[in-house]
């Protein structure tokens, strides 16, 4: 038997991909070991996030090299197609997809697995994309289906894939491609399968998931009151969602009473209308924050549990002055006061137009900014933890025993501990927080 390790960096996405490939190679002549260990395949899909991504991507593939120097290395996702000529340099590596062959991963390493040898389809063609370009198309209408296995609890499904929306600062949109994904009708035979291994909630993946049905004609609405009957799926969470895609109307569906959680993780990325403006976001901080108090009015009741709102924020972006900081910090701290903020430095991205501007800010200045933000984050999460005391909730338990406790998230995305109890896992129980 081949022995097989597959290793993820980067978004939940990649995560739901990997766990498709070793799912479906779990088929073949293999033995799944860690990563750590050593291996006759590995399987490496990457993330080109930030330029330190880059960089943990090429140390984890010549790291494996090291360990296993006769391993074939495999390698795919959003670094792989940005930087591929660069990655098929690297000792060790067999072969590299980028986003326009994701479908090649299992049947190309199945070949290996079977006679030894890579098929000469593999020899790897096509220019990298190191000089962005408007309207790049990569993977456009090729969509690898996708979701995770292996918990008891929780899997990531994949329902939209690529982005259309060019951000001054991202690179996502020549990583992943434009936005596109499978119609409705196939992600709910996917939503079936996992039910029928007993896991009880799905959390939707995508890279602009609210912008599902591109390639189909359909909507994200429809996809969600499908998604609602299938049957043995008790809970869902919508992973990171553009505001603006975040409707009214599907914010009141979902308060009606249906299987999707008061938990929104939604990307603002500065709290400063002049940076917003720089960032080519698609609102203003007025937009974004009657947005937040709109699902505050519709799902939020007394004595009931508070929407937690997971935000996403860059500092550091080019122009973002010590004033303009200040803007985000404020209002966040005073508008929107989410559960958790999810900080970045700003990091510069070749190509895009956000990394030729000349007002660059310094990485001590950036490093500073972050501090304060997680300062601030750890108050504000500190403050939802207060307000959600003595509140009924549902709590889903996971199957780890860490030092005889057990522990699970209540709709609202609240960690609750108990002792462990191997008769819960897995079951969604009554408590008070």
């Amino acid at each position: 038997m081949k022995k097989t390790a597959f290793l993820t960096l980067g978004c939940k996405l990649n995560y739901a991909e990997t766990s498709t490939y070793e799912r479906k190679l779990l088929k073949e002549d293999i033995e799944v070991v860690p990563w750590e260990e050593k291996a006759d395949i590995y399987v490496v899909n990457t993330c080109t996030v930030t330029e330190h991504s880059d960089k943990k991507c090429r140390n984890i593939i010549r790291k494996l090299h090291r360990v296993s120097p006769e391993a074939a290395i495999f390698v795919t996702g959003c670094y792989a197609q940005m930087k591929k000529t660069e990655i098929e340099k690297i000792e060790g590596v067999a072969a590299v997809f980028g986003a326009e062959e994701k479908t090649l991963v299992i049947p190309v390493i199945s070949a290996y697995i079977r006679n030894g040898e890579l098929p000469d389809t593999t020899k790897t063609s096509g220019a990298q994309t190191d000089n962005l370009e408007p309207g790049h198309d990569a993977g456009c209408g090729n969509f690898l289906p996708a979701y995770s296995s292996g918990e008891r609890t929780r899997s990531f499904l994949k329902v939209q894939d690529g982005c259309d929306y060019f951000c001054s600062y991202c690179t996502v949109p020549y990583a992943r491609g434009r936005s596109r994904n499978i119609p409705i009708k196939d992600i709910v035979t996917q939503a079936r399968e996992i039910a029928a291994d007993g896991i009880k909630e799905i959390v939707l993946t995508g890279v602009n998931t609210g912008d599902f049905g591109k390639s189909t004609g359909e909507s994200f609405s429809d996809l969600l009151k499908a998604l609602n009957d299938v049957d043995g799926i008790e809970r869902y969470r919508i992973s990171s969602i553009e505001p603006n895609l975040l409707t009214e109307s599907i914010v009141d569906w979902i308060a009606s009473g249906t299987k999707f959680l008061p938990h929104f993780h939604i990307p603002l990325q500065s709290g400063s209308d002049t940076i917003l403006k720089a960032m080519k976001r698609r609102y203003d901080t007025e937009f974004f924050a009657g947005k937040i108090s709109r699902i505050r009015q519709a799902m939020e009741h007394p004595g009931g549990p508070k929407v937690f709102f997971g935000i996403d924020v860059i500092t550091g972006f080019p122009g973002e002055t010590e004033e303009l900081f200040m803007e985000t910090y404020n209002f966040l701290k005073d508008m929107v006061r989410p559960a958790f903020i999810h900080i970045f430095p700003y990091s510069r991205r070749a190509g895009t137009p956000a990394a030729a501007r000349k007002d660059q800010v310094q990485d001590s200045v950036k490093t500073r900014r972050v501090k304060m933000l997680e300062d601030l984050c750890e108050t504000l999460h500190s403050d939802f933890i207060k307000a959600n005391r003595g509140i009924s909730e549902k709590v889903l338990f996971e199957s780890t025993d860490r030092n005889g406790l057990m522990s699970g998230y209540t709709g609202n995305y609240i960690r609750i501990e108990r002792p462990y109890d191997p008769a819960l896992v897995g079951h969604i129980v009554d408590i008070i927080i």
